[in-house]
């Protein structure tokens, strides 16, 4: 036996080789080079560095945040999202002139981090160690220096979400050994320089939302190690190069929102590890080859909507075994949907086929799919239980839903290819249906329906023309805003003694001019046909880009033009979609014109592409998606807010939500917008008229001229950026209610991580990034309250935005609630503490207990962006949900407290 001695010898032995390790390892992080502290003190000074992050007498290599070293020396630098001192943020510049003298930094990522000014010229000269540089989301201008093709060594660049011009400089495909470059969302012109082609280790290019233009250099064919590949919002022209088939290693493909032509071609069979391909909203046409989709098994999402395809569908779209997306919409493929797929085991599929010309009956294929848009097509016959709670269905020949095409229409489309079309339920098929008794008892049943409701109909004018005469008497001195024409509550046009001022509308365009932009308004410029016109995308002489949207009087209301007119001509603000003019020459059609904007509308921009190479498509990042949040809500503030009387947009929704090159929203679809209606301004026949009230709705039949009605439309919204689930806000009453049911549950102030097992896993989110989806969420339940009254004001929903972290952080840990409006002095509790009341009315919580999410989330790669302005400095865990802190440097203690809206306050 070992005696007792010998054990603490050993033991004392082994604690002095502690000591001595941990002292050399201490001594070899020790800054060695006085040059280089002098660099980082330099550097602290120059950014405005706060000394919470840069304590100045502290050992940089331990102690400061972001500092990596390596026996003695500075290798990496990550100032990614820090915030400046208070000094520092008075004159922000791009001054990094100290990094010279770290002559081994082989890193440098200042993503998220105010840099605004030009990239040095001496970053190409200085930095030769250099291997990964980030500076994204940093407000970086000017153009890229043709030096930095020096930095040999450079694996990584990024250089995304800033204001770079110019165009690319020829000197980057000296960078050999270039791994990954992200130069998106910038104003970089010109075309793709052809010596891309030597870039052979490069495995992500990431050029989307620029001004690049030409071709698609078909060079690109040879970078054989590309995994990503994305060309989307730019200007190509031409065809897409057939040498993108040999990117064999390729797995995510988007050309979207350019000016492409053509066909697809077959060669892109060589893509047998292609996951996603996005080609929207180009000019391609003709069939899709059958051969193409053969070999691309892996395949997870096909985009090919608003082009001008034809023919079938290729059948093995229908037995992809791990598609995900299919989204085909607004082309000309036509054809019936087939009987059943060999995928039985596929769940959760997005399926957009509408604007198209499919036909024939609703098949069993349909169960596949977890969200349908089917609507703009012709197919017929009775709707199954099973397709009416998910699916889109409208302008269709089905029977037993609305909004469907009229008879005649169906009729002739069926003709035209040599079908009958059966609106009386028999079986479709080539041959008349056999006469018989069943068609005596048809031709019965139908005169006495046309009979009834011929009574039915004659009755119902009778009351509406006694309800519009009282209204309009009750409504003649309704003002809107300061200066506007009066407005009826329903969004109708302007009385006629309503003088529009045409002089502030913009341009008078001629209907010439219409024409030659949109091609004769041909249907491959045609966006979407809306319920107040339908919009196409035009350019005009001066190359300008606009979106136009004509008008048929002879098929929607007369004169409802009139009040969008009324609406710009008086209206005003950087959140709504900019009015450039109108043509007005023509007797039974009318035309206004907007601005045209890039990323389109919120439901076709949800789902982009991001730089993960396992992750597949992925979502809008959640820094985009609380700036479209935020931007909606101060569209929304103005109308609410700034406007006298309210006014109601009434149309809110993912498709109401424009998107500009930079993702700054704009409202859209200002046809409905009206003055907000009061119980004092109805008739009582009116009153009389109302149906029951709607808890998805909140306002009482077609009385949604309230801003609480917008509210709510706004809380579907919040919970689709939420989600990532795809026309929550567009859908029905009844397919609503089943998804809150079985969404809402998992909203609660008291869990932050019961709302993991409802956000839309493609979103990389950290813990802060985490708390603030956790807070919209809590926001959207609010403005979801059944009662219109308990309903925050927009104008606090705007707050609570701009600062989520207050929603979900408290001054006293030791709660586990926002405080109520009863603590006075708390600029939190004044602001936010209606949320618990709101929330409390609208959703039972789940014991915390008996759930825990899997895969909550997952952390970013180094390199990418990792927090956001409201998220901290630094993201991480440094917040947790146990210890919620209240920061004033969130958002400074109010003047107004006394102004905060109160649980229980009414709309006006």
């Amino acid at each position: 036996m070992v005696d007792q001695r010998s054990l603490v010898s050993f033991g004392l032995l082994f604690l002095l080789f502690l000591l001595l390790l941990e002292s050399t390892l201490e001594q070899s992080e020790t800054l060695s080079s006085g040059t280089e502290r002098v660099a980082l003190i330099e550097l602290r000074s120059s950014l405005g560095l706060r000394s919470k992050d840069w304590p100045i007498k502290a050992n940089p290599c331990l102690i400061w945040n972001g500092v990596t070293c390596q026996n003695g020396r500075v290798i990496g630098l990550n100032i990614s999202g820090f915030q400046r001192t208070r000094l520092g943020k008075q004159n922000p510049q791009f001054s990094v002139n100290a990094l010279a003298n770290l002559t081994l930094l082989s890193w440098f990522n200042a993503s998220n981090f105010f840099l605004p000014g030009p990239i040095p010229d001496w970053f190409g000269f200085r930095m030769a160690a250099l291997q990964v540089l980030d500076l994204s989301s940093c407000s970086v201008n000017g153009a890229i220096p043709s030096s930095l093709g020096n930095l040999t060594n450079l694996t990584t660049l990024y250089l995304s979400h800033n204001n770079l011009t110019g165009q690319i400089p020829f000197s980057l495909r000296q960078l050999g050994h270039l791994s990954v470059l992200d130069l998106s969302r910038n104003s970089l012109t010109e075309s793709i320089p052809t010596s891309f082609a030597l870039l052979g280790n490069l495995s992500v290019l990431d050029l989307s939302v620029n001004n690049l233009s030409g071709l698609i250099p078909p060079g690109i064919g040879t970078l054989v190690k590309l995994q990503y590949l994305n060309l989307s919002s730019n200007g190509f022209s031409s065809s897409i190069p057939p040498q993108l088939g040999d990117l064999e290693s390729l797995v995510d493909l988007d050309l979207s929102f350019n000016g492409l032509t053509g066909s697809v071609p077959a060669d892109l069979r060589g893509l047998k590890n292609l996951k996603n391909m996005i080609i929207g909203k180009n000019s391609l046409d003709g069939l899709l080859p059958d051969n193409l989709f053969a070999t691309l098994m892996q395949l997870q999402s096909l985009v090919l909507r608003h082009n001008g395809f034809t023919g079938d569908l290729p059948k093995v779209l229908w037995s992809m075994p791990e598609l995900r997306l299919l989204d085909v919409s607004g082309n000309n493929f036509t054809g019936m949907l087939p009987n059943s797929t060999s995928n039985a085991n596929a769940t959760d599929i997005v399926l957009n086929i509408s604007q198209n010309m499919f036909y024939g009956d609703l098949m069993p294929i349909l169960r596949r799919f977890s969200v349908i848009d089917l609507s703009g097509n012709y197919f017929e016959g009775a709707v199954p239980d099973y397709a009416r709670s998910y699916a889109l269905l409208e302008s269709n020949c089905l029977q037993n839903v609305s909004n469907q095409r009229n008879l005649a229409e169906c009729s002739s489309f069926y003709v035209e290819r040599g079908l009958t079309f059966d609106n009386f339920g028999l079986p479709n098929s080539t041959q008349p249906p056999a006469a018989g008794n069943s068609g005596k008892s048809n031709r019965k049943t139908i005169i006495l329906a046309a009979v009834l409701g011929g009574f039915g109909l004659l009755i119902l004018v009778a009351v509406l023309v006694l309800v519009i005469v009282c209204t309009r008497k009750r409504d003649a001195t309704n003002q809107r805003g300061v200066g506007m024409g009066p407005v009826p509550a329903e969004g109708g046009a302007p009385s006629p003694g309503v003088v529009i001022d045409f002089s502030s509308l913009g341009d008078a365009f001629t209907y010439q001019q219409l024409l030659q932009a949109t091609g004769d308004f041909s249907d491959t410029n045609l966006i979407k046909r809306g319920h107040s016109g339908d919009l196409f995308q035009g350019l005009m002489e001066n190359g300008i880009p606009v979106v136009i949207k004509r008008i048929d009087l002879r098929t929607i209301k007369k004169e409802t033009h009139l009040s969008e007119l009324d609406f710009f001509s008086k209206a005003s603000h950087t959140r709504l979609i900019p009015f450039l003019g109108h043509c007005l020459e023509n007797e039974h059609e009318k035309f206004l014109v907007y601005k045209y904007m890039p990323n389109g509308d919120l439901t076709n921009s949800l789902f982009r592409k991001t730089s993960s190479e396992e992750d597949g498509l992925q979502s809008l990042d959640w820094i985009t998606r609380l700036k479209i949040a935020t931007g909606a809500a101060e569209g929304l503030c103005y109308l609410h807010h700034e406007c006298t009387p309210p006014l109601v947009h009434r149309d809110v929704q993912a498709s109401s939500i424009l998107l500009d090159d930079k993702f700054e929203v704009r409202l859209g679809s200002m046809s409905d917008v009206c003055a907000q209606e009061g119980d004092s301004h109805q008739s009582r026949f009116t009153r009389l008229l109302r149906l029951p009230q709607s808890s998805e709705q909140g306002t009482s039949g077609s009385l949604t001229a309230v801003c609480s009605y917008d509210v709510y439309c706004f809380g579907k919204v919040l919970l689709e950026l939420v989600t990532g689930k795809l026309g929550i806000s567009a859908s029905s009453d009844s397919q609503l209610k089943e998804w809150l049911e079985n969404t809402l549950p998992y909203i609660s102030m008291y869990d932050k991580d019961l709302v993991t097992k409802i956000v839309d896993p493609s979103l990389i989110v950290d813990e802060d990034l985490l708390e603030e989806v956790w807070a919209m969420a809590i926001v959207a339940l609010s403005c979801l309250n059944p009662k219109p009254s308990r309903r925050p004001l927009m104008r606090y929903i705007l707050r609570a935005l701009e600062n989520p972290l207050k929603v979900v952080r408290e001054e006293n840990h030791g709660s586990a609630r926002l405080r109520t409006t009863s603590s006075r002095g708390s600029w939190n509790a004044a602001l936010f503490g209606s949320w618990r009341h709101s929330t409390s009315d609208s959703t039972v919580i789940p014991a915390a207990s008996t759930y825990r999410p899997e895969g909550a989330s997952s952390l970013k790669q180094s390199g990418t962006t990792t927090g956001s302005q409201g998220s901290g400095p630094n993201g991480g865990g440094e917040h947790s949900s146990s210890r919620r802190r209240h920061s004033r440097e969130i958002v400074p203690e109010p003047s107004d407290v006394h102004d905060v809206v109160r649980p229980n306050q009414e709309l006006a």
